[in-house]
């Protein structure tokens, strides 16, 4: 079972008060206490970051760790990423981080690490990653699009009510066929893939939402139905 679980916002990051979504993501893997391992490479591996990962999971039941290409803490990282149940990548410069993971080979072995069934997961460009593109802020003062990695079909818009201008603009790339149709999700929100297709979206938040956006004729953009992990 190939798992990936993208947030549009929300975790460790930006709701530290709030555990929903990152607790969800631990119990998927089915382990009593999951090996869990942090890419903070599209933060350019940011210290404050890394260590606000470690200050999450240390209090949860699972064994944290994460992977740095600028301090690789070993020669051999199929082997370090293929002993992990979760792989939880950071936000930051999506572009950066394609471009690294490939000099580095790391988006073939998370591609093998997909297939061997462990779940990847990821925020904002850790969630834009897995699919073939996304909308993006990487180069520099407007949004743009980006072709990413390919693991999920379509186009992705993370921070979807976080930001004025991620919604129309992601409405004007689909409709000029500058991106595919894809999934949009708020600050809060997931979407819980199995094998390529949505298992289950879910929040944090009670009025976060997820959206599939399609361009046929006219812009269709549709709700998707969410559950809310917490109690209103």
């Amino acid at each position: 079972m190939r798992q990936i679980i993208a947030l549009g916002g929300g975790g460790f990051s930006m709701e530290p008060k709030n555990p929903l979504l990152d607790t969800y993501i631990l119990r998927q893997s089915n382990k009593i206490k999951p090996k869990i391992c942090f890419v903070p490479t599209a933060s350019g591996d940011a210290e404050g970051y890394v260590s606000n990962f470690y200050h999450f999971f240390e209090y949860h039941l699972c064994e944290p760790s994460h992977l740095s290409l600028f301090k690789p803490p070993t020669r051999d990282l199929e082997e370090f990423v293929l002993e992990k149940d979760i792989i939880y990548v950071g936000g930051g410069n999506t572009k950066n981080l394609l471009t690294l993971w490939k000099e580095w080979g790391l988006d073939q072995i998370l591609r093998k690490a997909w297939d061997q069934g462990i779940i990847l997961a990821g925020i904002s460009a850790g969630s834009i990653c897995w699919f073939e593109e996304g909308l993006t802020d990487s180069y520099g003062d407007q949004l743009e699009p980006i072709q990413a990695l390919g693991f999920i079909k379509g186009s992705n818009c993370p921070h979807y009510d976080g930001d004025a201008d991620r919604r129309p603009t992601f409405h004007n790339c689909i409709k000029s066929n500058r991106l595919q149709s894809g999934i949009a999700t708020d600050d809060g929100t997931a979407v819980h893939f199995i094998d390529q297709e949505i298992h289950k979206v879910i929040s944090s938040r009670p009025n976060a939402k997820a959206y599939a956006v399609s361009f046929d004729k006219k812009l269709i953009e549709t709700e998707l139905k969410t559950e809310f992990l917490g109690s209103v």
